[in-house]
């Protein structure tokens, strides 16, 4: 049946920024779909959480606690699905983000940031996990953005960064290819607690739906069932891609209302 070729029975996967909205939502979803995790987040409070809705779907959960801001805390998240799994089959690399600023308040120490957090922890994690990827054939997934494709006022560290983030997915799928296969997702506006403070205004929200083509927000679900494909053998033919899945955005459907200079 077709419904086989997106399970991922008794695979090991690891998810960065796992404790909430997307990443939490991707576990579950990979648990579900038969994969035992390694959830990483600051907050420990919230993995356990997030650990519980996996055993609930009756897989296991090896929660890690960390500042994955560090590229080096985002590496040892490798060993740390090998030593408690004994095996690394999926990289799910969500962490990441940066806040509006406009580009005269955007310092070269912001933007290195940005690029960092966004790109230098996938990169870290990545390089980490192929030996073991390897050894069965695996796959990886980068959370990128539409801003990292689109033009906006405000988000010049951050749309850079995820434009980088999508290149970066792009060049190491031909370096790892044939035996992982590396994609990415360019998430369109998700109801996650990036965004509390503007769907939690009925008016701007409107705006926002009216401004996209499928008239709604994303849901965190959304995006997990897009990377349960791309890592899973219903993908098995797709790599070095940057799938979209943004309710059919071609331009920013929030404007900061930042003036000419």
């Amino acid at each position: 049946m077709i419904l086989d070729r997106f399970r991922l029975t008794d695979q090991v996967a690891v998810v960065t920024g796992a404790g909430r909205g997307l990443g939490a939502a991707t576990a579950v979803a990979l648990a579900e779909a038969g994969a035992d995790v390694v959830i990483s987040s600051r907050t420990e409070s919230q993995l356990h959480e997030v650990a519980e809705r996996v055993a609930a779907a009756g897989r296991r959960a090896h929660v890690v606690a960390a500042d994955l801001s560090d590229p080096a805390a985002t590496a040892a998240l490798a060993e740390a699905a090998t030593s408690t799994f004994g095996r690394l089959d999926i990289v799910v690399n969500n962490v990441g983000g940066t806040y509006p600023r406009p580009l005269l308040e955007t310092t070269t120490e912001f933007l290195e940031e940005a690029f960092r957090f966004n790109v230098s922890t996938a990169h870290a994690l990545t390089a980490a996990a192929t030996p073991a990827l390897l050894e069965h054939g695996g796959a990886v997934v980068n959370i990128s953005s539409i801003m990292g494709r689109v033009q906006g006022r405000g988000f010049i560290a951050y749309g850079t960064a995820k434009a980088a983030l999508s290149q970066y997915t792009r060049m190491a799928a031909v370096d790892l290819a044939p035996r992982v296969r590396v994609n990415a997702i360019s998430v369109g506006s998700v109801t996650t607690s990036a965004l509390e403070l503007v769907v939690g205004n009925e008016e701007i929200r409107v705006k926002m739906e009216q401004a996209t083509p499928l008239r709604r927000i994303g849901e965190p679900e959304d995006i997990a069932a897009a990377v349960v494909y791309l890592v899973s053998p219903a993908g098995g033919y797709v790599t070095g891609k940057v799938l979209e899945v943004d309710g059919g955005l071609q331009a920013p459907n929030l404007d900061l209302g930042l003036p000419d200079l």
